[in-house]
């Protein structure tokens, strides 16, 4: 088939599903009052959760910054003397920001499975809650030794690793196939928000209460989340019971929930898919970039650029504050191209993507080349909140073309797009020495607008937002079956029809 008639079959398919699901309609439409809606209740909490999630995990960029900072003594006798709480090099501080992420790469994969069989919720919740419980213990193990404070933060990154995974079971049960990409980027807008909250909070709390305060005020906001989540969030619709009749019925019937079944994963197929490796590609391309300025932006702005500590923590929160912002403004726009016919799933999907990655690109580019304190904010602000794009693309591509393996592909596709959180903090360390010399900055902008542009010839070549073939369902199949059947019969009866009037 070519790549016209995919695309024409798409439209074809694309129209027949709008309006099916258009004939499905509440009878309290979807409204500014969005709480009357139980789905948008579970996105705000999903959206507080990932609130949590970036929270616990960037506070660290800012409290390493306050934790190795040579502050000036002065004793009695007018002696002046420095001093560090902990004297680690650029080397160790790579290897601690990385930790998290060895943790975090272990359970992508387990966390879909299991979101799968015992409900996303659960996993989402706890996952989240065990890293807030241990972000509290945080402080006593840094002051131990260094090697049990890695310790917690590899067991932090396996309990959070089960956290995007978990919210994607979530998704494939509460999420109608027209409000996917708005449900999934308001929530994932949480990142964001967590990220613009905790970066200049945690610079002012270390500023003011010390570093250790970091980690107690931003755990004990986690653990309150937690009681929240488990009270009001079920598994799915039918399960719960603050969701009216109506709105199951409606939920159930455009995703074409039919019960719960023993769901069997083609894992042949998974890996075979050129659709599945796209994602994994442009995933892993948009974490490279994310996650180099999410662990090292403050510590570029304070060692090339001379920003305090303070001012640090607001400026690091500026680009994630702009990605927040877009992700609502890009989900939305996802849903209503597909709504009104203008684009297909497919062209929603990689214009989105690939045009988020180009102009990431260009900026990261422009930023190594500037290296201007206003104009590099600027240029890293555009660069991050493009990618608000990206995440309409590839983050939501998983319930298009598997809807039921979406946690396990999540999962599958997360684990290798956690590598740059491994790799990218270790490999910045190594190029950049202690004195933040701009040259060697200059290197891992260059590094990361090189594989923006990979991914993005990746995706624009093999992205598909279709069904696949693999992942229908027998009745699926079967209701394919049927309508191809009856579409024939009716041709059938066109022509004896024609052909009656021309005898005629």
């Amino acid at each position: 088939m070519t790549d016209l008639e995919s695309t024409k079959l798409e439209k074809h398919n694309g129209h027949q599903a709008h309006h099916n699901n258009n004939e499905l309609t509440e009878s309290e439409p979807l409204t500014w009052r969005f709480w009357r809606k139980q789905r948008y209740i579970v996105v705000l909490l999903a959206f507080f959760g990932f609130f949590n999630v970036y929270s616990l995990r960037v506070n660290l960029s800012v409290a390493i910054v306050a934790m190795t900072e040579n502050r000036t003594v002065i004793d009695d006798a007018g002696n002046v003397s420095y001093e560090q709480d902990f004297p680690w090099d650029s080397k160790q501080k790579g290897l601690i920001l990385s930790s998290f992420f060895y943790g975090y790469i272990l359970t992508q994969f387990l966390g879909g499975y299991i979101g799968t069989k015992i409900g996303g919720n659960i996993v989402f919740g706890l996952g989240i809650g065990a890293t807030a419980i241990l972000t509290l213990l945080t402080p006593l193990a840094a002051k131990h030794s260094l090697e049990l404070f890695l310790a917690v933060r590899i067991i932090e990154g396996v309990f959070e690793g089960v956290t995007f995974p978990g919210i994607h079971a979530v998704w494939a049960r509460w999420s109608p196939p027209l409000e996917r990409s708005r449900m999934a980027s308001i929530a994932f807008a949480g990142n964001y928000a967590g990220t613009v909250v905790a970066m200049p909070s945690s610079g002012l709390l270390a500023s003011r209460y010390g570093w250790e305060s970091v980690f107690y005020v931003f755990g004990a906001i986690g653990v309150v989340w937690l009681t929240l989540w488990m009270l009001f969030v079920r598994a799915g619709p039918e399960l719960d019971r603050f969701c009216s009749k109506e709105e199951c019925e409606y939920i159930q019937k455009t995703i074409g929930y039919v019960g719960a079944k023993k769901i069997k994963h083609p894992w042949k197929a998974f890996f075979t898919s050129m659709a599945f490796y796209a994602i994994i590609a442009s995933h892993f391309s948009e974490n490279w970039g994310f996650y180099t300025l999410l662990t090292q932006l403050p510590s570029f702005l304070k060692d090339t650029l001379n920003f305090d500590l303070g001012k640090t923590g607001f400026l690091s929160a500026v680009p994630y504050l702009a990605m927040g912002i877009l992700l609502a403004v890009s989900g939305y726009l996802a849903d209503w191209l597909q709504v009104k016919g203008i684009w297909t799933t497919t062209q929603v999907r990689r214009n989105f993507n690939c045009g988020a990655f180009l102009a990431q690109t260009v900026f990261m580019m422009l930023t190594a080349y500037i290296m201007d304190p206003t104009w590099s904010v600027v240029f890293i602000t555009i660069a991050v909140g493009l990618g608000a794009f990206a995440w309409s693309g590839f983050a939501v591509n998983h319930l298009d073309i598997a809807p039921q393996h979406a946690s396990v592909l999540m999962g599958i596709g997360n684990t290798f797009a956690t590598i740059p959180g491994i790799v990218s903090p270790l490999l910045t360390g190594y190029i950049v020495g202690d004195s933040g010399d701009r040259d060697e900055w200059r290197v891992v902008f260059f590094i990361s607008a090189g594989i923006y542009l990979v991914g993005c010839v990746i995706y624009w070549f093999y992205a598909s937002g279709e069904l696949q073939e693999w992942a229908k369902s027998p009745e699926q199949k079967a209701l394919e079956a049927e309508q191809k059947q009856q579409l024939q019969l009716t041709q059938r009866a066109g022509f004896v029809n024609t052909a009656a009037d021309l005898k005629d």
